[in-house]
């Protein structure tokens, strides 16, 4: 007889196991409220009749007990064997990282260290990022994904990505509309910043839209240059009408544009 194991694995079937936990709960019901020891092994044979040469996978031989204390009338122990059963579950779902986090302070896990080679695993920061990507993806596995995406994830049938992030509503990668926020204006931090007036401001207003996106999503970020190339022209007529206004009578027009050219090359720099 073969058991299917809460991880899909299928193994050999140990009655050990059954005894043990119905033992466990009978020991804290009252005299009266508790099965002898024929009654346990009846139960365990119903179990083995019922599967026959069929596989039982582990919550249906739970329930198939619970269905023999009810009907035995032994109430009390199979309300002890469900909290049990309960418990069970709960120590199972808790502490699940440890081992992960652990290995990765040792720097003795090589899945994280291979999945990412921007990452260098060693470095404290990079230690503590991926600590936090550990507790998301046992989140996401045990309590956010339906168990049979969680399983087949487990069984190499299919790969879910990202899950060290998925627990918070952010996304992945963005692609900045940068030309209609610096043509338009945008709002961060709950203040209007208006369309810049010149190369350098353009420069620092699209950094901080940069930041601001970072912020809120993980992944990488695509911004196109080439939106800056007008702000570039509004910083050079800004220095032509200044040394015009200034210089007009003084120099002539090729020296204007020399020095105008060389403004502008100091605030590319």
């Amino acid at each position: 007889m073969k058991v299917q194991k809460r991880d899909g694995r299928v193994t050999d079937y140990d009655k050990g196991k059954i005894v043990r936990a119905i033992r466990k709960a009978n020991a804290e019901v009252p005299e009266r409220e508790k099965i002898t020891s024929n009654s346990i092994e009846d139960i365990v044979k119903y179990i083995e009749k019922f599967a026959g040469k069929t596989i039982l996978n582990v919550e249906n031989i739970q329930d198939m007990i619970e269905c023999e204390l009810v009907r035995q009338g032994k109430y009390t122990l199979a309300k002890k064997y469900i909290i049990y059963r309960y418990q069970r579950a709960l120590l199972r779902k808790a502490n699940t990282t440890d081992e992960s986090i652990l290995k990765l302070i040792k720097n003795e896990n090589k899945e994280l260290a291979e999945e990412n080679s921007n990452k260098n695993t060693i470095l404290a920061s990079t230690q503590r990022d991926y600590i936090a990507g550990e507790v998301s993806r046992d989140l996401t596995r045990r309590m956010l994904l339906p168990e049979s995406v969680s399983m087949a994830h487990d069984q190499g049938i299919l790969h879910f990505h990202d899950a060290d992030y998925f627990i918070q509503p952010i996304f992945n990668c963005c692609l900045i509309n940068i030309g209609d926020m610096l043509d338009n204006g945008t709002v961060m931090n709950g203040k209007m910043i208006e369309s810049p007036k010149s190369f350098q401001v353009a420069c620092t207003v699209m950094t901080q839209i940069i930041s601001a996106v970072a912020s809120n999503q993980y992944g990488g970020q695509s911004v196109d240059m080439i939106h800056l190339g007008k702000y570039l022209r509004k910083s050079r007529d800004k220095y032509l009408r200044d040394m015009i206004n200034e210089f007009k009578d003084t120099l002539d027009e090729e020296t204007i544009n020399k020095v105008v050219d060389l403004r502008l090359r100091d605030e590319l720099k």
